[in-house]
């Protein structure tokens, strides 16, 4: 990699659906934490920085992801506004910016590299998708050629959108020039009053710049929000260990 590379992850999910007062991060895949997982596989990426965005609650998060920072997420306002939670810990940072849910503990240091060689190429804003056996409800990633056009949700699909198979995983990399140029115009006009980062596709396009998105393996970009899903997660690491 000739640019740096930072790196987001949002840990501040409770573990409410998984009947555990844990910080959702915190749950264990084969005796380790979710998210110390995804710091060992980043510091071997290398990742030259790692922010954890916590719960204003998250004091066991922070002491887990130490000496990495942390910076705290106060009220649960979105994706979007996560992420724009550590734009002071990563004022002036101008290589790759990798955001990855605190929650998908199996991504592999070879797919964040293609992530940041996409944004090396010229993409300001590249995305982790994949191609599930049965594409449900997943927001769909539609594509022209290599460019990402737009990410649509399941429930604001067409037909012929439902028919796409690639799919958005959530893990998305940035120019660090242009994330919270970016950030700072994700707009909340929605039902949940959320800054969702899904909204930053058609924000950099409408600044002049380029997406694109890469497919990962759908046991890779797995993630956990319930217990049903954690012991499948330990299964997918057990398989490719």
């Amino acid at each position: 990699m000739k640019n740096k590379i930072a790196a987001i992850i949002l840990g501040a999910g409770k573990g409410t659906r998984m009947n555990s007062d844990k910080p959702k991060v915190l749950m264990p895949v084969c005796g380790k934490p979710m998210i110390n997982h995804i710091i060992d596989t980043l510091k071997t990426v290398p990742a030259d920085e790692i922010v954890t965005v916590i719960s204003a609650e998250g004091q066991d998060v922070a002491k887990a992801v130490a000496p990495y920072k942390t910076c705290v997420q106060a009220e649960q306002l979105g994706t979007g506004h996560a992420v724009n939670c550590a734009k002071e810990l990563l004022k002036g940072f101008d290589g790759t910016v990798l955001v990855v849910f605190g929650d998908t503990p199996l991504i592999t240091a070879a797919t964040f590299k293609r992530a940041a060689q996409k944004v090396e190429e010229g993409y300001a804003v590249v995305v982790l998708g994949f191609t599930p056996p049965e594409a449900g409800r997943y927001g769909r990633l539609v594509m022209e050629g290599p460019e990402l056009k737009r990410i649509v949700e399941y429930k604001d699909a067409t037909e012929a959108e439902r028919a796409i198979t690639f799919c958005n995983s959530g893990v998305m990399a940035f120019d660090g020039r242009y994330l919270f140029d970016i950030l700072a115009q994700i707009q909340n006009h929605n039902a949940a009053g959320e800054f969702y980062l899904t909204d930053a596709v058609e924000v950099a396009q409408k600044m002049g710049l380029t997406c694109s998105a890469l497919e990962g393996n759908p046991e890779e970009v797995a993630s956990a929000n319930t217990l049903e899903e954690l012991a499948q997660l330990e299964v997918y690491y057990k398989k490719a260990g």
